[in-house]
């Protein structure tokens, strides 16, 4: 079972960068794939980017393309979001998350364990 927690999150203002992580406890991380999702208040969680085991191929939600780079660090049993030119819609909680085994996509409901999350808001 893997243990999640995400910091990095906090107020910015609007075009500035921020670098989230995502610190696992637990065996066997390097065999997830994972990924982060966000939640604005009042809206569904939703799915922000991808990274299959070893980083072989990364998703990114089309809304965020160009935006966000998602990478991950198995030595470090971490993995990272780094998000450019924030805007007041980039607002949320920010998830990460491991992927079961038996699910081949990106639907919340694939994902096996969660970390609680980190708030971004973004003031203009």
């Amino acid at each position: 079972q893997l243990q999640l927690v995400e910091s990095g999150g906090g107020l910015v203002q609007v075009g500035d960068s921020v670098r989230l992580s995502c610190a696992a406890s637990g065996p066997s991380f390097n065999t997830y794939a994972l990924a982060w999702y966000r939640q604005a208040p009042e809206k569904q969680r939703e799915f922000v980017s991808g990274i299959k085991r070893s980083g072989s191929d990364r998703y990114y939600a089309d809304e965020m393309k160009g935006r966000v780079t998602i990478s991950r660090d198995d030595a470090k049993n971490s993995l990272y979001l780094q998000i450019i030119n924030l805007q007041p819609e980039d607002t949320a909680v920010y998830y990460c998350a491991a992927r079961s085994p038996a699910s081949t996509s990106w639907h919340v409901s694939g994902m096996a364990y969660w970390g609680k999350g980190t708030p971004v808001t973004v003031s203009s």
